[in-house]
């Protein structure tokens, strides 16, 4: 019989990060990154009653899935002896036309410095296709993602 703490799952695990919100008024608020105590404003967008004047909480969903699936990539990368330093990502945010209002459509356009031939079983797009923002986001949330190489344009 395995005995489990309070409010502890052995399938989720423990707390590593904890950020701090605050609503400063306006539809904006101010997050602080514990660890680091970096801080970051979101603002509501401009067609949602907003100024616009920072990150809207679903930009931030979309810059979550680029970073984290670029940084999975290069540590995947580094394991293999490659860098993909230069490499860059866009992404385009999609929102849906009928309510409920949430993303419908993430598109990432990524730039890799190096040749398809470098990862020729294709680890590193699997690496980044299966980096935990990804697959934390909902199913029905369609993710777009091109892998542009070196050698391809």
């Amino acid at each position: 019989m395995e005995i489990v703490a309070a409010g502890v799952s052995p399938t989720i695990g423990t707390a590593m990060v904890r950020m701090t919100i605050d609503y400063v008024g306006g539809l904006r608020c101010r997050a602080v990154h514990g660890p680091s105590k970096t801080e970051l404003a979101t603002d509501a967008p401009t067609d949602n009653r907003g100024r616009g004047e920072s990150f809207s909480p679903t930009d931030l969903v979309a810059t979550a899935l680029a970073t984290c699936l670029l940084t999975t990539m290069a540590m995947r990368a580094e394991d293999a002896g490659l860098s993909l330093d230069g490499a860059t990502a866009t992404v385009e945010k999609i929102m849906s036309a009928e309510p409920p209002r949430r993303i419908a459509r993430l598109v990432v356009d990524v730039q890799l410095p190096l040749p398809r031939s470098a990862d020729p079983e294709g680890r590193l797009e699997h690496a980044g296709r299966n980096c935990p923002v990804a697959l934390s986001l909902a199913a029905e949330l369609e993710q777009v993602i091109t892998f542009r190489w070196k050698d391809e344009g």
